[in-house]
């Protein structure tokens, strides 16, 4: 498969050189030059077939050329070897856990599928030393130190807002060590995110290291993330009804999964992009115009993204047709008030405890449902709640168990480093 910059000034290139690389040399995002659609068999069939069946049919074209079958294959069984239980909610509603992974987080899949990948090229290359330089509002930081641990030939360095993420988040990625440093920078995730940008595009550090990027921007990131859309569809084929996925959206990679699963066959109905009140997508659905905000922080921290790097691969799916989009996404923005009082509802109505992040998801679902009653709709649970334990035990009055995978992350000592500007994350780069 081959991949060009949505910027269209760098050369095309494989699947291997888009993950080494990140982003393009142009600064714009990879996309894959050809979309291919799965059979009508292959739906007909899905519920007979295992989930790395399932995976390896949906990312197979997507790395031809790159990964030999039976290599792809082990990776795949790898990454995918945790549950994606759908829990009831209520009649029309479930939601779907995404977080039975190691570090409780959507992201492990994502993470774990191109940390395997990196490692493949690496061992077969033989090639210098890879720098993984990455941003996280929360959740990424910790699935991808976790995935990178170890890995030979990777160095990962981790950008996070100081005083924006959770004590659990901030335990994950800065208590590990090995190839694992974290920055706490004096800012917000934006300026996190632009950091990492300015350093891929800064000659200074590119002829000192070889940069990649672990967010969603990476396609490495980006693409696996469809595999749980189909596993959905899998355990609610029976149902026979039109499925609406609400998915809590921050920088758009996951929901953008999304679409790019149906893009190639998988039978979705319509797609939410829940958010919190960092709404300039559910914005640009209401008004036609696009514009950009600095983040504000909320209970939600993962998605408090004013700047979507993603967006402009769904844009690219849908021709940049406006009137296409908002056929087939909906957008919905909260408040942190309107987040509490859905962790309340959903816990009073089936006991069950979301996180901020589902509950936004069930908000936004629960929206669009109200004008389309005949349809079943499922929210991404993309984290634990005890990632969010101040939050969600102030507002339930319960206490969340811990898991016991959690316990010894706690009780390590944080090591990080403090910078203030992208002058200070250089100095490192070239040290």
């Amino acid at each position: 498969m081959i991949y060009y910059s949505l910027n269209k000034k760098s050369t095309p290139t494989e699947f291997s050189e888009a993950v080494i690389k990140g982003i393009a040399p142009d600064r714009g995002l990879y996309f894959p030059e050809k979309i291919h659609h799965l059979p009508d068999s292959f739906f007909e069939n899905i519920e007979h077939k295992t989930i790395p069946e399932i995976a390896f049919e949906v990312i197979a074209p997507f790395v031809a050329g790159s990964i030999p079958e039976a290599e792809l294959k082990n990776i795949i069984e790898e990454t995918l070897d945790f549950d994606f239980p759908i829990v009831p909610i209520t009649d029309q509603i479930g939601t779907l856990e995404l977080f039975q992974g190691p570090t409780l987080a959507f992201k492990d899949v994502g993470a774990r599928f191109m940390a395997r990948c990196l490692g493949y090229f690496n061992k077969k290359n033989n090639s210098q030393k890879v720098t993984i330089l990455v941003a996280t509002s929360g959740d990424t930081g910790g699935a991808v130190a976790n995935s990178f641990l170890g890995v030979k030939g990777i160095e990962v360095l981790i950008l996070y807002p100081k005083g924006k993420v959770s004590k659990v988040q901030e335990q994950q990625l800065t208590t590990l060590g090995q190839n694992i440093t974290a920055f706490e920078v004096d800012g917000v995730f934006d300026d996190c995110q632009d950091m990492v940008k300015t350093a891929f595009l800064d000659q200074d550090v590119t002829n000192k290291r070889q940069l990649t990027s672990a967010n969603s921007i990476n396609v490495a990131r980006w693409l696996p993330q469809m595999f749980y859309y189909f596993i959905a569809y899998r355990t609610l084929k029976r149902l026979n009804k039109p499925l609406v996925v609400s998915v809590p959206c921050g920088n758009f990679g996951n929901i953008c999964a999304g679409i790019m699963a149906r893009e190639i066959g998988l039978p979705i109905d319509h797609f939410v992009a829940s958010t919190n009140i960092n709404d300039v997508v559910p914005d640009y659905l209401k008004t036609g115009k696009y514009s950009l905000k600095k983040s504000t922080p909320t209970l939600s921290n993962a998605m408090d993204v004013g700047d979507p790097s993603n967006f402009i691969r769904i844009l690219k799916i849908f021709n940049n047709n406006f009137d296409l989009l908002k056929e087939n996404l909906s957008g919905y923005s909260f408040t942190d008030t309107e987040t509490r009082e859905a962790l309340k509802e959903i816990h009073e109505t089936s006991g069950y405890v979301a996180d901020p992040h589902g509950a936004v998801g069930y908000l936004g679902l629960k929206e669009y449902l109200k004008a389309h009653p005949e349809k079943y709709g499922v929210f991404l649970e993309t984290a634990h709640p005890v990632k969010f334990l101040d939050t969600v035990e102030e507002t339930l009055n319960i206490k969340v168990e811990i898991p016991d995978r959690l316990k010894e992350t706690l009780s390590k000592t944080k090591k990080s480093i403090s910078i203030k500007d992208y002058e200070d994350l250089k100095a490192f780069l070239l040290s």
